[in-house]
């Protein structure tokens, strides 16, 4: 009987849209520290289905296809979701990002509910969250009026 999910991937796995998805594979990679694991590439140039992974996470990508429904932020013009991505080290993980042309849009700062986090948007418009966990904090002490970061 196959492994459910296949070995490599967790259950809840995000999927996002690129105009540029090719553009989009080089600076998840040198932003964000990514690693491609596959690339569909397709006959018009967009890609079909891409695959990249951090700490043995998978990240999944295409190019947009607007035919079926699929767009970049670029092209709805708002955040519509976040990413969040726990890293080792959140300060040197944005300096990372900073130096490869990520917009950030939150420098890192540490949160009520535990974790130093700062928030970057990718050139296409989706944002990510980076953290690290720096405390444990029991989330019943915690007021109604703690900002979260996520």
């Amino acid at each position: 009987m196959p492994q459910n999910p296949p070995a490599g991937y967790q259950r809840i796995i995000p999927y996002l849209s690129y105009r540029d998805a090719p553009a989009a594979l080089d600076f998840l990679e040198r932003a964000f520290g990514f690693e491609k694991r596959f690339v569909m590439p397709m006959p018009d140039g967009r890609i079909g289905h891409a695959e990249m992974a951090l700490g043995g996470h998978a990240l999944l990508l295409a190019s947009a296809y607007e035919e079926m429904g699929m767009q970049s932020p670029q092209s709805l013009g708002n955040v519509h979701g976040q990413v969040l991505v726990y890293v080792d080290d959140v300060d040197a993980h944005h300096d990372r990002a900073l130096a490869a042309g990520a917009t950030i849009a939150t420098a890192p700062e540490d949160q009520p509910h535990g974790d130093r986090s700062y928030r970057a948007t990718d050139p296409e418009g989706h944002r990510w969250i980076f953290a690290t966990r720096v405390r444990d904090v029991d989330y019943a002490t915690l007021s109604a009026s703690d900002p979260m970061d996520h």
